[in-house]
């Protein structure tokens, strides 16, 4: 996949944005290869969590400034209308991947995250950010608006006023700031190690439970006016895990006091 590359190991599989040299910056082939990567796994039933990072200094520093100027001489409509990827194009499925993928995924950032950097991770289910990493909704900067699904994951995130802030002036933010807005889960010196160790957690609880939940929480965002819908979901899904063999596992377990063992 050239710009990401994927490990797999202990049912956690490690995505990292590879183009350190450029603080991971967006050109078209990065975006094909991250939208790849989050491909590859979407049905691998062997992983049970991702872990997204970048090398270097930086998680990911958005659009690559050649990359726009090449792309401002394109028909915009044939560079942004067409849905690649169901409901997304090439841009928004390098966020909404993380999203749609049925399994936890876990971000870790340093650096900046700006952009389109800050759209995919906001993709994520958990952000964990160094001090000091420096954030932005930047595409104001540029005359533009966020295009990345960042309409999508920002209301979920954080309050309107602050949406509306950061979109019309792209000012820089730091983590601790993304964080008291409910953009970052923690701010941690290490976040790629504190990411890890999450991953590791969640991949000894029970595979099936953990998609559903996914699944559950994300219908419930989508569907929040819709309190019998959701309350009718949770019931549904409540029944596929009941009685089955990862939940006895599960019991097992528990009054073994061991580690479950999943099949």
């Amino acid at each position: 996949m050239g710009r990401v590359s994927v490990e797999i190991e202990n049912h956690i599989a490690r995505v990292t944005l590879t183009r350190g040299d450029k603080m991971n910056a967006l050109d078209p082939e990065m975006l094909e290869a991250i939208a790849a990567a989050g491909d590859s796994l979407m049905d691998n039933e062997d992983v049970r969590v991702v872990v997204l990072s970048g090398e270097g200094k930086a998680f990911c520093a958005g659009l690559d400034v050649m990359s726009f100027g090449a792309m401002a001489g394109k028909d915009p409509e044939e560079l942004l209308m067409p849905r690649r990827f169901g409901n997304s194009n090439l841009f928004q499925q390098a966020a909404m991947v993380w999203r749609k993928l049925p399994v936890p995924v876990i971000c870790a950032l340093q650096g900046v995250a700006y952009g389109g950097g800050l759209q995919i991770a906001l993709g994520a289910d958990v952000r964990f950010a160094a001090p000091g990493t420096k954030m932005s909704v930047m595409e104001m900067k540029w005359g533009i608006v966020p295009d990345m699904g960042g309409m999508v994951l920002l209301p979920q995130l954080t309050r309107s006023d602050v949406i509306r802030k950061l979109t019309y002036t792209a000012t820089p933010f730091e983590a601790a700031q993304a964080a008291d807005w409910g953009l970052v889960t923690e701010v941690v010196d290490d976040p790629l190690a504190a990411a890890l160790a999450l991953a590791e957690e969640i991949a000894g609880k029970s595979p099936s439970a953990i998609r559903a939940a996914k699944a559950l929480i994300g219908f419930a965002e989508t569907h929040a006016a819709d309190e019998d819908a959701v309350l009718l979901e949770e019931s549904r899904v409540q029944t596929t895990l009941m009685g089955k063999p990862h939940q006895m596992e599960v019991i097992a377990a528990n009054l073994q006091k061991r580690a479950p063992v999943f099949k």
